[in-house]
Formats: structure tokens, sequence, C-alpha cells
């Protein structure tokens, strides 16, 4: 089977408000992509958007952009949700030798949508979740606080994790919140729900990105070091939150099995060498790392202190800041492939990892408490 490269990356700055449209967003990063492959529109065979109805506030979201991306008199779904199924879909897409070349996008203006909490409380049962408040960030919170108290952590423990990927964010031209905050003031930052404060948790940003996607043949016409798609998964656990172990990372663990076997990838702590993934809430990160299988079970809090995952580490874990520092919800999920592109090619200007990176990972999570996530493996020749 051929390969998938990508071979051209496009992101806008980001930030609470942006004065673009979403129009205008999804244009700036479309044409910014086809222009670095110097890809004509008719070499262009099939464009996959991601964007929420309920973020954009109305039905068919994609219409409100779709001659913007490119899409006009195109073949051009629309991914709901997570914008890294659009590309694992995109990939797909490729790999059935329909199409040749694929666009992906994703794009979301947080400042134009009404909070995460009421969108995400929307998603809940309407019986016997959403009545009583339940939402994205009430659930990380419980989540949050069977973690602390299984492996007897703390504030401080949250805080270092959240100043660590907000210190980083300072290196990041494109990023919303960044900063050198000490841990006392990360610890002092408002409550949002016990034991999560506001520094801990993702802030709702504006912001589109958009990747160029390639088989193989053409990917090496259109760029001299593709970054290649060794593999991807993606699995999803239960809706009901009752019936879930919050600390099992059972839907994680599978997506990344799966995008390990395809990859061929034995032993991810060695053989991967430089990581982006969505941890929306700080308490979320040390449990990604077991998930991932990245440390052993119940080694999360403790692997994300030993310097392992600094960008200077070894094993640098968002170098970019990750979505502490930017979280376009739509479009986070593409923009972890987009950094960890950019890593590959050494292209990410004042956050590049050191040591030359051959093999990144790009992970996103959607739903409550992580129920559904997507694991992909992305590599250099």
């Amino acid at each position: 089977m051929e390969r998938v490269g990508i071979v051209a990356v496009a992101q806008t700055h980001h930030n609470q408000a942006l004065s673009q449209t979403v129009r205008g967003l999804v244009y700036q990063v479309s044409k910014e992509a086809l222009t670095q492959a110097d890809l004509p529109l008719e070499r262009l065979d099939t464009i996959v958007t991601c964007s929420s109805d309920y973020w954009q506030g109305m039905g068919c979201s994609n219409v409100f952009y779709y001659e913007a991306a490119a899409s006009y008199l195109k073949d051009s779904p629309k991914t709901e949700g997570d914008s890294a199924n659009a590309f694992a879909y995109a990939c797909m897409r490729i790999l059935s030798g329909i199409h040749r070349t694929a666009l992906v996008v994703a794009v979301t203006k947080g400042s134009e949508a009404p909070s995460i909490a009421t969108l995400t409380n929307l998603a809940c049962d309407p019986f016997y979740l959403r009545p009583v408040g339940i939402e994205e960030t009430a659930a990380a919170a419980l989540q949050a606080r069977l973690s602390l108290e299984r492996y007897d952590g703390g504030q401080e423990m949250l805080a270092q994790v959240a100043r660590r990927n907000l210190r980083n964010a300072i290196y990041n031209p494109y990023a919303h919140r960044r900063g050198d905050f000490s841990l006392a003031e990360i610890m002092g930052s408002p409550i949002v729900a016990d034991p999560l404060r506001a520094l801990h948790c993702a802030p709702s940003s504006d912001g589109a990105c958009a990747i160029l996607l390639a088989d193989e043949e053409t990917a090496r016409q259109l760029h001299p070091d593709p970054v290649w798609v060794l593999g991807f998964g993606w699995a999803a656990e239960g809706y009901d939150l009752g019936e879930r172990d919050f600390l099992a990372t059972t839907a994680l663990k599978q997506a990344a099995q799966e995008a390990y076997s395809r990859a061929g990838i034995q032993d991810p702590r060695q053989e991967i060498d430089v990581v982006e993934l969505v941890a929306p809430y700080a308490h979320q990160e040390p449990l990604w790392y077991e998930g991932l299988g990245l440390c052993l079970p119940g080694e999360g809090w403790r692997f994300s202190h030993e310097g392992v995952v600094d960008i200077e580490g070894p094993l640098p874990v968002n170098p970019s800041g990750g979505v502490l520092a930017n979280n376009p919800y739509m479009a986070r999920g593409l923009m972890r492939v987009v950094e960890a592109s950019l890593q590959l090619w050494g292209q990410a200007g004042p956050h590049q990892v050191k040591g030359s990176p051959k093999k990144a990972l790009a992970h996103s999570t959607y739903g409550l408490a992580g129920q559904a996530h997507t694991v992909i493996v992305l590599a250099k020749e």
C-alpha cells in the first residue's frame, strides 16, 4: 500500500478573539497550504473540513466557508467534532486510490460561540446528566480529584504541568496564552471546578489550520522531504460517565495500539522523538502518558516531573504549549499534526526541539473526560 505524505501545513495566530471571520480564517490557511506546495486547484482532488454546527451556531456549518476552503465543485465532506479524525479520514481517501491529493481544514471561533461549558453540557444525556449541570470541566474535575487522591497528588503537581506548557508557549508566536507563571500564581488562579483552577484549564480560542496531503508519488513531486503518515488509530469509550473508569484510559490504549501496530512501533518511549497531545486539563497529561505507553500505569505523575518531557528533555511533550496555550476547539487535534510536522521538518522556530527528531506522535481527544481518542504517528525518511 502506498504511503500518505504531508507536503504543506498552515495555521493562523490564535487568540481569544480574532478579527477575521470564519470564512477569512479558512481562506487564509487554505491558500497558504496550497501556495506552499505550488499546487494548482485543478490538481486538488478532495477537501475534508472539520467544524461544528454547535460552535458556529448554524446547521451545515461548512456551507458558510465552503468556497474559502477551495471546495467549489470539489468532493468535500465535513467531519463533525475532532479534526484529528478529519485528518485520518483524508488519509483513507488517498489510500483508497480514488484521490491523489487532499486538503484538511479545521476552524473554530470560540469568541462567537457560547462557552465550552454550555456546549459540552448539551452533549450530555438530556434526562440524567444535563439537568445537574455536568459539562466538560465538571467531568474533568471529577477525574482530576480521583487521580490526585489515588496517586497522592496535590495542587503543586497540577501547577507544574501547567507551568511547563505555558512556559513552552512563550516561544510559540501563534499561541493564545503564554507566560512564565510561578507555581504560586497558578495555584492562586481562580477555582473553576475544584480541584481545577483557571490556569489548569485550556482557554477558548479562535483559530484555524490546514494540512495538504498527497499519495507517495505526488508527495515526492510537491515536497523534497515529505512527512509520512506511518499509522493512526482511534477508539471511544461508552457514553455514560457512571459506567467508565476515569483513570483506565481504555480508549486511548486501544487507539495507541492500533496506531503503533500500523506504524511498526514496538517501544514508543524509545522510538518516538517528540509528542504533541491534547490535554485540555493539566491532570490529563500524566494520564495520557500512561495510555500512550510512554510510562507504566500509575507512574504518569512521576514521569511528568522527571524532566523527560521538558522541551530540552529526551522526549519533549507539547513544545508548542499544547492546548493549555491555544484551544480552537475543533481545530486543536489537527493543530497537533501541524506542530508535529513542523518539528520533523525542523521548522518550528523558537520552540524547535533539539536533535533533529525523526518520529513524532500527534494525539487528540474529544468528549467528556477523554471519552474518545485519536493517535497519529508521523516520520521523516
